[in-house]
């Protein structure tokens, strides 16, 4: 069956948040598979909301591993301690960065990410993964992206 996003290009972006949650939540209900669902999640984001960079790193192998995503090519492992992924997964909070190239460690899998928000999954005290958006542009990310992308999160946990 094909399943199709509905978010209008003209809606601000809260409002696209709140008309594409509930599709990505209607995608992956009574899916139990995580990458099938984390692999809706990702797409439906960078379709709705048109992200440069959408993807999850999961925590495993004594490191941050890449698995679904959509955008160019990305590093595919990351140390605990590097970048603004390693930071989210040691800090266990969300973290949003104005100018990547200014925070200390940057990793740049892409010289043309210019922001970033990277959320983390946790459940049972341990991050499962970091979800990890980038923008082509400074600043583009802000308090209304981070409401809605950890009430996503929230989604997100309920898998495991």
């Amino acid at each position: 069956m094909a399943e199709s996003l509905l978010v209008d290009a003209n809606l601000s972006k809260e409002e696209k948040y709140k008309a594409l949650l509930p599709q990505i939540e209607a995608l992956t209900t009574g899916e139990t598979d995580l990458i099938a669902n984390i692999s809706n999640l990702v797409a439906a984001l960078r379709q709705g909301m048109g992200y440069f960079w959408v993807g999850v790193y999961f925590n495993k192998e004594g490191q941050l591993v890449l698995g679904p995503f959509q955008g160019p090519v990305a590093c595919t492992r990351i140390p605990y301690h590097k970048g603004v992924c390693g930071a989210c997964y040691t800090q266990q909070k969300t973290m949003l960065v104005p100018d990547v190239e200014a925070f200390p460690g940057h990793i740049a899998c892409s010289s043309d990410s210019k922001s970033e928000i990277v959320l983390p999954a946790i459940k049972d005290g341990e991050v499962k993964l970091v979800l990890d958006v980038d923008s082509d542009k400074l600043n583009d990310f802000d308090e209304v992206d981070q409401q809605y992308l950890e009430q996503l999160m929230k989604l997100v946990e309920s898998w495991y």
